[in-house]
């Protein structure tokens, strides 16, 4: 399970560290796509990448049409190298916004690799919900 936040700095070929021990956890090569409904970009291991995968085979065609062109088209393999840089590719960059530094999120199955002042605004939007959810749970 993937938990904390860390801030990372992206070089001038796209790529970024990320911690070992989410490295560990994501595989020898795991998978980068655009994320659901926010603009970060999704890291998750291949098993978790074949099961979204095999859940959106499952929907009704139209509604998997559109999910595979949202995530399959976006996803891409990627393995760290030596120093355990990962190279993201231009198009996730320009979809999440990512300029030279990034914030990393452990978010349980995958990771989200965010801008942050985009995570700041989303984060700002969503304070009733994180009101509301502390209330549900009756933390």
């Amino acid at each position: 399970m993937f938990s904390g936040m860390s801030n990372h700095s992206i070089d001038a070929k796209g790529r970024i560290i990320l911690p070992a021990k989410f490295r560990e956890e994501l595989g020898d090569s795991f998978y980068l796509a655009g994320g659901f409904d926010n603009c970060c970009i999704q890291a998750m291991s291949a098993q978790r990448y074949d099961e979204i995968c095999s859940k959106i085979l499952e929907l009704p065609a139209n509604l998997a049409i559109a999910l595979q062109y949202k995530f399959n088209a976006t996803a891409v393999e990627v393995t760290p190298n030596a120093q355990g840089r990962v190279i993201i590719p231009q198009t996730l960059r320009d979809f999440a916004e990512l300029g030279d530094n990034a914030i990393v999120i452990g978010m349980n199955n995958r990771l989200e690799i965010w801008n942050k002042q985009k995570f700041d605004e989303y984060m700002a939007s969503q304070q009733s919900n994180v009101t509301e959810a502390l209330s549900m749970l009756r933390l």
